[in-house]
This record gives C-alpha cells, structure tokens and sequence, in this order.
C-alpha cells in the first residue's frame, strides 16, 4: 500500500487528489495539509512513502517544506503538484529534493503514474516541466542580488526607491538591470518582469 500525503492551501484540490487516490487498489490517503507547517506536522506522524506538495502556500511554502520534511527525512519521496511549469521553479524544487514534478492540469493518469514511479524509486516530471528546463538550460542565471532588484522593480519601485531599499547607489541599480535584460533577453523592465513571473524566478 502507497500510503500518500496531500498538501495544497485548496481544499477543491485536496478533494480531487483525495476521490483520485481513493479510487486505487495500491494507495490510501493519510492525511491532508494546507501549508508547508502542517506538512512538516503530518509527516512525521504518519511518515508516508509519497508526499504531493504544492509550492505556492501561506506560511510555509513547498520548497521550504520540502528542505524542513528532507532535513528529518533524507529519504522522503516528494512530488511537486503545480500550476507552475517555470523552469525556475522547477530546478530549486529539483535542488530541494523533490523527485517528481507534476501540473495540477495533468491530474489523474499522469499523477498517477508519477505516485507509482516515483514510489518505486524512479524521478518523473511532466514533459512541460522537461521542455521548461530544455529551454533555458544555457540561460545565465540571475544573482540573488538582481533577483531582488528585479522584485522591487515588480512592485512598481523606481530606481532611486530600488537604490534606497538595497542600500546601493542608482548606477549599481541600472547596472544590475543591464544584466537582469540580456540575461532575461527582455527589451524592458515591464517585458523582464513578465518573463521572470512566467518562469517562477519571482512571484508576486
């Protein structure tokens, strides 16, 4: 029996994944969480041998879930189960530990046989997350520092607002958004803003 845990803050979602696994011979639902606390919580009481994980959660997210269920359980077979096919995104989930990587528009077969692949030790994403990756795996990545700047340009801040929250001067800030645009291959900052919310480099 694949003894599976379902985290996701919709409970709609929760109800599906819940019918879904319920209708299987092999697996049985233990528990239910809407965060990435309640996860950690449930884990450790019932230590599933699948966790579904959504990433975008209150509290805690999937990719801090993820690190904080990993850093008590090493082997802990983790699924993402995602809206969000962005490369970005994909690759910190990867680096987090998770072992799958399914979108929520994919649900019943695919997830299916993820749960069983992965349950027997195999990694599985979905050809979006592959093709995500594919594309952009020679993209030069942005620093933590341009990802930052590239948050508050985001939220509407100019470069001088940018230079006051980060403590650098306006021309590290345009300097940083030379970078963020060739690295991004943005014409603007509106078009470099798109481009990182599609590809999960930030959120809003």
């Amino acid at each position: 029996m694949i003894r599976v845990l379902a985290v996701d803050d919709h409970p709609l979602l929760r109800e599906g994944v819940a019918a879904l696994i319920g209708s299987e011979e092999d697996m049985e639902l233990v528990g239910e969480a809407a965060n990435g606390r309640e996860a950690l919580d449930l884990f450790r009481k019932y230590q599933p041998e699948i966790t579904l994980m959504d990433l975008q959660m209150p509290e805690m997210n999937g990719i801090d879930a993820i690190g904080a269920i990993r850093g008590e359980f090493p082997d802990a077979r983790i699924i993402i189960l995602t809206t969000h096919p962005g490369d970005f995104q994909v690759s910190r989930a990867l680096k987090a530990g998770a072992r799958g990587y399914v979108l929520k528009g994919m649900l019943r077969k695919e997830l299916l046989e993820t749960i069983r692949a992965v349950h027997a030790g195999q990694k599985r994403l979905s050809s979006e997350a592959a093709a995500e990756i594919a594309e952009h795996l020679a993209d030069c990545g942005l620093t933590p520092r341009e990802i930052d700047v590239l948050r508050l340009v985001a939220a509407g801040n100019s470069n001088k607002e940018i230079g006051v929250r980060l403590s650098l001067t306006e021309v590290t800030v345009k300097s940083h958004l030379k970078s963020i645009l060739a690295k991004l291959g943005a014409s603007d900052r509106t078009h470099a803003v798109t481009i990182a919310l599609r590809r999960g480099i930030i959120d809003l």
